[in-house]
């Protein structure tokens, strides 16, 4: 079964998500502050993570960097936040996916369930519909798809659910132009094809992590106002 942890201090919002995510047979555990969320976190190792960022003790931005801390887990934001800077913030810090209340019950189950989707190992067939390959070497670094591993400098690399996710298509299709709108897609889902700064906010991320110099990339180049390619 799927353990859902839920990060909310509202009771109301609390309850009717524990209703319905139950229903649908997942297990739920519920944290009411972000202290609490971290330690059930720790403790419980959920499969995905629904936060508010509305906290009574911690901006749920700190949430999503203490887990980022120690791991990968799927991290679903619901906020009453609007701005794109906000949302942008939490995506930056390493949340997946971002839920503007007030959501809808389904689209955010369907959401959920991409989040999980995406975390889930992959074998080296999968994704893309480019090349079979499994193992991808550059001077920086090297991506084990089979493993789900990256490494640089003899060092694993911590990518989240969706920042992997979107360098597996990439791999995948070394040297082809991937569209904005097939990157959104593959990754985030049918409804996320003018998302684009979703990308812009995944792509800095994976540079960071992966680029000798981050400000001229050699792997991960942009092809303006069309989309991305991965180079050896």
């Amino acid at each position: 079964m799927t353990r859902v942890l839920v990060v909310e201090d509202d009771p109301q919002i609390v309850r009717a998500l524990v209703i319905n995510l139950k229903a649908r047979k997942y297990e739920v555990d519920a944290a009411p502050d972000g202290a609490t969320a971290l330690r059930l976190a720790a403790a419980r190792h959920p499969d995905v993570v629904l936060l508010d960022l509305g906290l009574p003790d911690m901006d749920g931005v700190e949430v999503i960097k203490g887990l980022r801390g120690w791991t990968r887990v799927p991290v679903l934001v619901l906020s009453a936040r609007h701005t794109s800077d906000e949302k942008v913030e939490a995506l930056d810090a390493g949340a997946d996916d971002y839920v503007t209340k007030p959501f809808g019950m389904d689209e955010l189950l369907a959401r959920l369930r991409a989040a999980v989707r995406r975390a889930e190992p992959v074998g080296p067939e999968s994704g893309g519909g480019g090349e079979d390959v499994s193992l991808v070497e550059t001077a920086e670094f090297t991506v084990d798809l089979a493993a789900k591993k990256v490494q640089r400098a003899g060092r694993d690399v911590r990518l989240t659910p969706t920042e992997w996710h979107l360098l597996e298509v990439l791999v995948r299709n070394t040297g082809r132009l991937v569209s904005q709108k097939q990157l959104l897609q593959e990754v985030w889902g049918p409804s996320y094809g003018t998302e684009t700064n979703y990308l812009r906010v995944y792509m800095a991320q994976l540079r960071r992590k992966l680029e000798a110099d981050p400000s001229h990339p050699r792997h991960f180049v942009t092809e303006p106002g069309m989309g991305y390619r991965f180079e050896h």
